[in-house]
């Protein structure tokens, strides 16, 4: 079989339009995104969640100590941090896309039932791992069981 150099070649350059606009995401549009979904929150969400454990970690530390701690996160360090994770997997043109879509009623609404979702999901998914836990604990148990 003979290769057709110049329908390779024609394929070849008929990609470069398709990867030259594939500018990495900006900074400044990866930071709207953030703000426009309420990502930069998710640290303080974050940390809200985690604070109980830290909590059981120094049980004799009293709730200005926390107070204080709270105060003093830099939430942008988290922010900064993500930003490089949004422009690996996302470019620019993405990133303008999906914020174009939370502009509209239902890119809106999403925004506002997201953490409710998670919520729900995230308990949900703790229950099944539960069940699943102690399932497994349980044929475990019953091949012990049977083993003389």
């Amino acid at each position: 079989m003979k290769f057709n150099w110049l329908a390779i070649l024609l394929f070849t350059f008929s990609l470069a339009p398709i990867t030259a606009s594939a500018e990495p995401a900006s900074k400044e549009s990866v930071i709207v995104l953030m703000e426009r979904t309420g990502a930069g929150d998710m640290g303080v969400q974050m940390m809200n969640q985690m604070l109980p454990a830290f909590k059981k970690m120094i049980p004799k530390a009293p709730e200005k100590f926390w107070s204080d701690v709270m105060a003093e996160l830099n939430l942008n360090q988290i922010i900064e941090l993500v930003i490089p994770v949004y422009q690996k997997h996302l470019t620019e043109h993405d990133i303008k896309e999906i914020n174009a879509f939370y502009n509209t009623a239902v890119g809106k609404k999403l925004i506002r039932v997201q953490p409710a979702i998670m919520q729900e999901s995230m308990a949900l998914g703790q229950q099944w791992g539960q069940e699943t836990a102690k399932n497994i604990a349980e044929k475990y148990k019953a091949l012990s069981a049977k083993k003389p």
